[in-house]
């Protein structure tokens, strides 16, 4: 797999003042679930080469979670740039007796990375399982995605499992990272 991630210049010169100005950060909204799905699915076709069933995967998951939510242990980020959707974060709290909270469908739009978004998306989520007494916050990837991988590291995220699987249409090296939270 050839690492095809976006490079690009970004839009986003929010950071002169305070790293939230024109920043607005909602809940779910109708409409939602499809802009998530979107982007993962275009983002990561585009860079990644993945195929239909990722895209079938998270908006499947994705509709799940907000089927079944509960404020008690799951929470959804929605970063919006002006009428720019910038990017998601989830929280799924429903495996806590066993895993922990899940960190899900964390993406920031290309257009909007490397400007401080994804921090505060991670922010919020690392403070909200901190809030809800998690033991801990997992979440899984694949290698390759440097950029996301510095950030989880930087919030205290260890790389704990790690193996090839065929998925998505593509050879893989999927990775799951944790973070045990203090109780």
């Amino acid at each position: 797999m050839i690492n095809k991630e976006d490079k690009s210049s970004n839009i986003c010169d929010f950071r002169e003042d305070s790293p939230e100005k024109g920043l607005n950060l909602t809940g779910y909204y109708p409409g939602v679930i499809g802009k998530i799905t979107e982007l993962h699915a275009t983002y990561y076709h585009t860079h990644w080469g993945l195929d239909q069933s990722f895209e079938t995967q998270v908006a499947r998951e994705l509709s799940e979670f907000i089927s079944s939510f509960d404020p008690a242990r799951d929470s959804i980020w929605v970063a919006h740039l002006g009428d720019d959707f910038a990017g998601s974060v989830a929280i799924d709290g429903s495996k806590r007796a066993t895993d922990g909270a899940r960190l899900r469908w964390f993406i920031v739009n290309p257009s909007c990375q490397r400007c401080g978004i994804g921090e505060i998306l991670l922010s919020k989520s690392v403070s909200f399982c901190r809030e809800r007494g998690f033991p801990r916050i997992f979440l899984w990837t694949f290698k390759g995605l440097d950029q996301a991988r510095r950030l989880y590291e930087r919030f205290g995220f260890r790389l704990t499992e790690e193996h090839e699987v065929d998925q998505w249409g593509q050879k893989i090296r999927e990775q799951r990272f944790d973070l045990l939270l203090p109780v």
